[in-house]
């Protein structure tokens, strides 16, 4: 396996880097934009310009891997998968060991965390995120760019449009299709087709009480 050179320099770099070295695949170094460079170091790795990494940690040498939110939509980290093709990398994909996976069509620079489960006949696209704890139905097909949060639910059939996120504890009827560019806030649930840049939320959040939990009689 080649080293990887992982876009990004946060939270979610740091848990790539973590994920893939636990599996064996060393780690060159961090890169980010010259313009969002803050620091040298990261976790121990150089931090280089994307502008140099070319000429410092090249492609012939090293594999990509962009660790990137789900930021405009999942847009900024779409556009940084293109530019580290452009520059020639190969995009890793990280399938934790600890999910439970009966498909082998899975596309680049995915992030498949444990204790997901992924039935036969599902097809998962480039670039889409699962974090951990997600049941993705047999004949499911989640399309590029996608970020499925934590504990999310899809029922058989299910297609998701590309670019869209899936909020934690949401939950797709089956043979639902999911338009691009959709939302689900946490805890919805959806029983039909959604329009494409819909926003999908529960009309309420959990509010504090006046009074102090020490004084509840009973809960």
């Amino acid at each position: 396996m080649k080293p990887l050179v992982i876009f990004g320099a946060a939270e979610i770099a740091e848990v790539a880097a973590f994920y893939f070295a636990a599996l064996g695949r060393p780690i060159a170094a961090f890169t980010v934009d010259a313009a969002h460079l803050k620091e040298s170091n990261f976790q121990g790795r150089p931090v280089v310009p994307f502008e140099e990494v070319s000429s410092r940690f090249g492609a012939e040498g090293h594999d990509g891997f962009v660790a990137l939110s789900y930021a405009r939509m999942n847009a900024v980290r779409e556009a940084k998968v293109q530019a580290m093709k452009a520059a020639g990398f190969a995009l890793a994909s990280y399938v934790s060991p600890q999910a439970t996976v009966f498909t082998q069509e899975i596309g680049e620079n995915c992030f498949i965390l444990e204790d997901n489960t992924i039935q036969p006949f599902v097809r998962i696209g480039n670039n889409v995120t699962l974090w951990s704890g997600n049941h993705v139905g047999h004949h499911a097909v989640i399309e590029d760019n996608v970020f499925v949060s934590s504990h999310v639910v899809l029922s058989g059939g299910v297609t998701v449009g590309r670019n869209s996120f899936l909020g934690v504890n949401s939950t797709v009827a089956d043979h639902v299709k999911l338009a691009p560019f959709t939302l689900l806030g946490a805890g919805v649930t959806i029983l039909d087709d959604t329009d494409a840049e819909g926003i999908y939320m529960l009309p309420y959040k959990a509010e504090k009480r006046s009074v102090p939990s020490t004084r509840l009689k009973k809960f």
